[in-house]
């Protein structure tokens, strides 16, 4: 006898909001299985049927049990709340079925019933706040990795998606839904509404509007849905809505429309259109500052002239692409072992800085400047006839060298400055840190980076892949001791050609180490620390 598999979306949980397809599907199966919360709350629609119920985080264990029954020829309800297809049990039953061989033709007959999902329903108690493209994002890293979840955040935020984020907190992670809004308000108005919908339909429904500046302020936890408004989505009168597009076409208030339905969009009715968009703009030149008006287009096809070299810069009235200036930055240090500016040093970096630049001191022992300037080489020259070392910033490499007691323990500094010369400012995957300490106390840290190289008895012991935040943080692992000091440059400039090659962009240097499981021949040993943590009253 061929069984079934029956997976079920019952949307938000109440009555009025489950469909009859739904309702049928569960009566007519012989057995129950689902978490223990989403079988209470369809108790009702039970006739007697066997129940399997467990509790969160044992998905596979309720999909591999379902699996078993209907391969004895039983017809399984496999319950979700809102849609059994997001987030839900669907693609998990499917990949079950797959690794067991099975074929749509022959195995067990599956269907899947959809229902309504948290961001329909929230959205039905805020208004009308997906009303245009809007994507679903889940805050939990328990099974996806919280650096990828930061890349959705931030595409997300760029490309103006109204966003539902789902799982936004629980009793252990507390700073996912705090990052999420940092990285948000990058791109987004600190007053974009922000709905709070928590047990949507159920007994304790609660609905609170805000904005992302606020939002921490109210409570979010497991249950609560966070919807956060595009560019243009507003509140009236306690509703949260998001614009269609509809004004752009149509006049709201009149009966007789200038555009009819079937008649493309004309220039008049697309104020969004770079033809038909004026940009002012507060420039500062070197002798005044100076108000201007040119199109967006005119204003991109001028910058695209400059970057290539096609002719003369755009220039309308009193102003000129020319007199826009770049922002300049890098990093400055008086040296790889030394840690002392010069008066000399200081003032170079005032003149070239200016009133309008950045100064910022780092951990690195580096001062970070932002530099308005449309000559760079002139800022380089000044400050490298001063004594300075120049790096540059961002995903590079960065030697960080102690100061080898004031240079009593100088016999390893040549290969701190040949590792810095050969490999000091490479474009990377990711930021990478290399750690040098002269002496084995190591008391500057250099097992603390992504690359630790410590100086002891003569030669060199190395340390990979260490990981400096988050409650997991750990030192490095030592994978070689003894080094002889001809070949640690060598061994420090294969490791780095590896990771440059084969790592994925935004990959810091420890996760690529346990991803690839061997660097150079030296294997990857789990170092994490194990962290007993009593689990929380409120949940997971």
């Amino acid at each position: 006898m061929r069984g079934k598999l029956l997976i079920i979306g019952f949307g938000p949980g109440s009555s009025d909001h489950i469909t009859d397809r739904a309702r049928e599907a569960i009566q007519e199966s012989d057995i129950i299985i689902g978490y223990k919360t989403y079988v209470d709350l369809i108790e009702r629609l039970l006739i007697n049927q066997e129940i399997i119920s467990t509790g969160m985080t044992e998905e596979v264990t309720r999909a591999q049990e379902a699996v078993r029954r209907a391969e004895q020829g039983k017809k399984v309800a496999v319950i979700s709340s809102g849609d059994a297809g997001v987030y839900g049990m669907a693609g998990l039953i499917y990949e079950v079925l797959i690794e067991k061989g099975w074929k749509k033709a022959t195995g067990v007959e599956v269907e899947v019933i959809p229902g309504i999902s948290a961001i329909n329903s929230c959205a039905s108690l805020l208004g009308a706040p997906i009303m245009h493209d809007a994507c679903t994002i889940s805050l939990s890293d328990h099974l996806t990795p919280w650096n990828l979840i930061e890349k959705r955040i931030e595409a997300a935020a760029q490309a103006d998606f109204v966003i539902a984020l789902y799982n936004p907190k629980s009793g252990r992670r507390t700073r996912q839904i705090a990052e999420a809004q940092r990285i948000l308000l990058k791109y987004r108005s600190s007053d974009t509404p922000v709905g709070l919908v928590k047990s949507a339909y159920r007994d304790r429904q609660s609905v609170e509007m805000t904005n992302l500046q606020d939002m921490l302020n109210h409570e979010i936890g497991m249950l609560t849905t966070v919807i956060i408004g595009n560019s243009s989505t507003f509140f009236y009168d306690d509703l949260m809505i998001t614009p269609r597009g509809y004004q752009r076409k149509y006049t709201l208030n009149q009966t007789e429309q200038p555009l009819k339905p079937h008649q493309r969009l004309r220039r008049e009715a697309e104020p969004w259109a770079l033809e038909q968009l004026g940009v002012s703009r507060t420039l500062k030149s070197q002798s005044a500052a100076v108000n201007v008006k040119a199109t967006a287009r005119e204003m991109a096809e001028a910058a695209l002239q400059k970057i290539v070299g096609e002719g003369p810069a755009f220039t309308e009235g009193s102003f000129s692409i020319e007199d826009i200036q770049e922002i300049f930055e890098l990093a400055v240090s008086p040296g790889v072992a030394n840690k002392k500016f010069t008066p000399v040093q200081m003032k170079v970096l005032a003149e070239v800085v200016g009133e309008e630049g950045v100064m910022e001191y780092t951990p690195d022992h580096q001062i970070k400047l932002q530099i308005p300037t449309s000559n760079p080489d002139q800022v380089i020259e000044k400050l490298l006839t001063s004594g300075l070392l120049l790096s540059p910033i961002g995903d590079v490499l960065t030697l960080k060298a102690c100061d080898f007691c004031d240079g009593d323990k100088k016999d390893s500094i040549p290969y701190a400055e040949e590792i810095h010369e050969k490999l000091g400012g490479m474009d990377l995957p990711k930021e990478l840190k290399i750690g040098f300490n002269g002496c084995g106390m190591a008391c500057y840290g250099a097992v603390k980076e992504d690359i630790g190289i410590v100086y002891r008895k003569g030669a060199f012991d190395l340390f990979l892949g260490a990981k400096t935040a988050g409650r997991n943080a750990h030192p490095g692992q030592i994978v070689a001791e003894g080094i002889a000091p001809d070949q640690i440059v060598g061994f420090v400039e294969r490791i780095i050609d590896e990771y440059k090659e084969k790592g994925h962009p935004n990959e810091r240097f420890h996760k690529f180490f346990k991803r690839v499981k061997r660097i150079q021949g030296f294997e990857y040993r789990d170092v994490t620390p194990k962290i007993e943590i009593e689990a929380a009253v409120c949940g997971d």
